[in-house]
């Protein structure tokens, strides 16, 4: 293959692969489980190997976040609780105590720490909780397969560095 080949067959796979933005797609996978959920609140939280903390590492809300969800996060416990817990979480709404209603379930994700995605602003059944737990296994796929897509292309641009040089 002659090395103008080689660049432009490079370049389109590199092109290929770097399409998928990590960033862009957890926000798309929190869209969608809101979606799923029939509610306009989720996201994702991640958990330290040590199951000592959780942290928020993408939420998504709809504008002005009417329920304060950011807030109740940080200050209701919930964090606090995931960390703990291997299983899904579900939390009754309760609104004389500003408690919205959340449902998180663990995704599978084998390279990473501990992650749940989440829903909230309602109350949730088994039925939902099903739900989620499928869509969580398929989001883990997602994210699996997008952490391979960067590997790939940092081991394509290496390819590409240390390419013969053509005589």
């Amino acid at each position: 293959m002659p090395y103008n080949r080689v660049d432009v067959a490079m370049r389109e796979l590199l092109s290929a692969f770097s399409c998928l933005q990590a960033a862009e797609l957890t926000d798309r996978l929190a869209r969608t489980a809101a979606a799923v959920a029939g509610t306009a609140y989720a996201g994702f939280v991640r958990v330290d190997a040590l199951r000592q903390e959780a942290c928020p590492v993408h939420v998504h809300t709809p504008p002005g976040d009417p329920l304060r969800l950011r807030q109740w996060l940080v200050e209701s416990g919930v964090l606090k609780e995931l960390a703990a817990s291997c299983e899904a979480v579900r939390l009754p709404p309760d609104v004389s105590m500003g408690e919205p209603g959340f449902l998180a379930t663990p995704v599978p994700v084998a390279a990473r720490d501990h992650t749940f995605v989440w829903v909230a602003g309602r109350g949730f059944c088994d039925g939902d909780e099903h739900l989620l737990g499928r869509f969580a296994t398929a989001a883990g796929r997602a994210m699996e397969a997008a952490s391979g897509c960067e590997a790939a292309v940092r081991l394509l641009r290496g390819v590409r560095a240390f390419r013969p040089v053509p005589p």
